[in-house]
C-alpha cells in the first residue's frame, strides 16, 4: 500500500496556523483559446490554504479569461485537508474538474504520473508547454515522452531568515556561509537571547525540510542521479556517506545550541511565537512563506530566503522544487481550451503574475528575470543553475519522508542512531 500526502502538505502544514500582523517584527502568453465547437467554459479546482493562495489561483483564471474573450474558467476551492484524496476520487471516478491542482511526480494521492500511466489525465501536445518546463522539473510531469501537467512555480526549500535582526546582533549568514560558520555563530545568538534557527522538532514535516536541504548538498550535489541509482539498488541511504553527514550535521547544530530550547518537543507554534517575539532569526520552510509573513506584518519586516549551508569543503546547492502543478482531465469536453489554460499558467506572463502574488520563483527563470526581493541573495546561484530538485518528489512512497522526519527527532533525543534512521528509510524504499 502506498502512503500519500507528502511534499506540498508536508512542507506547508505550518501555514495553516494564523499569522498575526506582528509576526517577526522584533513573455510568452497564451496563444488564444479554441473558438471551435468544444465548450468554451472549463472548471479549475484547487485547495487554498489561505486567502493569498485563493487569490493567486483565481487571478490565473481571470487573467486567462481576459486574454481569451468569450472564455469562462469557473473555480472551485476544495477543503485543503482532504484535497488530495477528494480530487483522486473524482479523477478515478471519471468526474474530475476540467483542470485541477495536482502534484508532480509520484507517491501522493494526487500525483500526476500515476494518472498519466492509467490514461486519466490529458496529454499536453503543445510544444510551447514542454519548452517552458525547466529540465529539472520535466521528470515530474512527463511520462513516455509526453507532458501531462505544468508546474505553478518554484520554491526554495531552505530557511526563511530575518537578516536585519541577525545583523543587529552581529550574526552574518548568506548563501555562501558554510554550515561550520553558521554553527560557530550560534553561541553569539544565544548570548543575545536568541537562536539562529527555530525547529518544530515534534513534527516530521519541519525536520524533513531541514534534512533534505542538507542532503541536497551532501548527497544530490555530488550525484544528482542518486534517486535513480537508489531505484536500481546501486546505492542505499545507509551506505551513502552524504546521508550520514546530513543527519550528523543536524545533531551538531543541536549540540551547539543553534535551535531554541525545547526544540525536540516543539510544534509549529514555536516557529510563529519565536519569530513574532524576535527570539529566533529563521526557520525551515518553503520560500513562498516569506511573502505571506511579510504581507501579514504590513511591510514592517523584510525576510529573505536562503539555503542551509553545506559542511566546510562541500559545495552548497539550492533545493528548488516545482512539484506544485496543474493537470487536466482526460475526460474534459474542452481539451484544446484546457491545454491553452495550462499553457498560459506556464508562460512567462502567467508565471510572473502568479509568482508576485504567491511569493514563488517563475519556473522559467533566467538571468534576465526579475525576482522578488527576498530572492536577491540567491539570484546568482539560480542563474548559474547551482540547484537540485526536491528529492522526495521522486521517492516511491511517503513513508520514507515521514520516517526521515521522525528519525531526526529520534536522533536529537538519543532514541535512535543515524544508522538506524537510514536503515529504516532503506526498508521503506522496498
Amino acid at each position: 500500500m502506498k502512503h500519500t500526502r507528502r511534499s506540498r502538505s508536508a512542507r506547508l502544514a505550518w501555514l495553516a496556523i494564523p499569522v498575526t500582523a506582528g509576526l517577526v517584527l522584533a513573455g510568452c502568453s497564451s496563444s488564444g483559446a479554441t473558438s471551435g465547437k468544444e465548450p468554451q467554459t472549463i472548471s479549475f479546482a484547487y485547495g487554498a490554504t489561505n486567502d493569498q493562495d485563493k487569490a493567486a489561483y483565481n487571478s490565473l483564471a481571470s487573467a486567462f479569461e481576459a486574454e481569451n474573450k468569450g472564455v469562462t474558467v469557473t473555480t472551485e476551492n476544495l477543503p485543503v485537508q482532504s484535497y488530495a484524496t477528494t480530487i483522486a476520487t473524482r479523477v478515478q471516478g471519471g468526474n474530475a474538474p476540467d483542470t485541477f491542482y495536482a502534484a508532480g511526480g509520484t507517491g501522493q494521492a494526487n500525483s500526476i504520473l500515476p494518472w498519466a500511466k492509467s490514461g486519466q489525465v490529458l496529454a499536453l501536445d503543445d510544444a510551447a508547454i514542454k519548452a517552458n518546463i525547466p529540465d529539472s522539473a520535466k521528470s515530474l510531469y512527463t511520462y513516455n515522452g509526453k507532458v501531462y501537467g505544468v508546474p505553478l512555480g518554484t520554491q526554495l526549500n531552505g530557511t526563511i531568515y530575518n537578516d536585519e535582526l541577525a545583523q543587529s546582533i552581529g550574526v552574518k549568514i548568506d548563501a555562501t556561509t558554510s554550515l561550520d560558520d553558521i554553527i560557530a555563530q550560534c553561541s553569539k545568538a544565544r548570548a543575545a537571547g536568541k537562536t539562529i534557527y527555530g525547529l518544530a522538532g515534534s513534527t516530521y514535516q519541519n525536520n524533513g525540510i531541514l534534512a533534505i536541504a542538507l542532503a541536497t548538498s551532501t548527497v544530490y550535489g555530488p550525484n544528482k542521479n542518486w534517486n535513480a541509482d537508489r531505484a536500481k539498488n546501486k546505492v542505499t541511504f545507509a551506505g551513502t556517506k552524504g546521508w550520514t553527514t546530513a543527519l550528523e550535521s543536524i545533531k551538531k547544530m543541536y549540540d551547539a545550541g543553534c535551535f531554541q530550547d525545547g526544540a525536540t518537543s516543539a510544534g509549529f507554534d514555536a516557529l510563529t511565537n519565536g519569530a513574532s517575539s524576535g527570539k529566533i532569526l529563521g526557520f525551515f520552510a518553503p520560500s513562498g512563506a516569506a511573502q505571506e509573513i511579510m504581507q501579514a506584518a504590513g511591510g514592517h519586516v523584510k525576510l529573505i530566503a536562503l539555503p542551509i549551508g553545506a559542511p566546510q569543503g562541500t559545495k552548497t546547492y539550492l533545493s528548488l522544487s516545482a512539484d506544485q502543478g496543474v493537470a487536466a482531465s482526460a475526460k474534459t469536453k474542452s481539451p484544446k481550451l484546457a491545454t491553452d489554460f495550462l499553457k498560459y499558467i506556464v508562460s512567462d506572463k502567467g508565471q510572473e503574475a502568479y509568482s508576485k502574488q504567491i511569493g514563488t520563483i517563475p519556473v522559467n527563470v533566467s538571468s534576465n528575470s526579475t525576482l522578488l526581493p527576498q530572492y536577491a541573495g540567491i539570484k546568482d546561484e539560480i542563474a548559474k543553475n547551482d540547484t537540485r530538485g526536491y528529492a522526495p518528489t521522486e521517492w516511491p512512497n511517503a513513508k520514507i519522508y515521514t520516517d526521515l522526519g521522525n528519525g531526526v527527532q529520534g536522533i536529537l533525543t538519543g532514541q535512535m542512531t543515524v544508522k538506524q534512521v537510514l536503515q529504516q528509510m532503506d526498508t521503506d524504499w522496498g
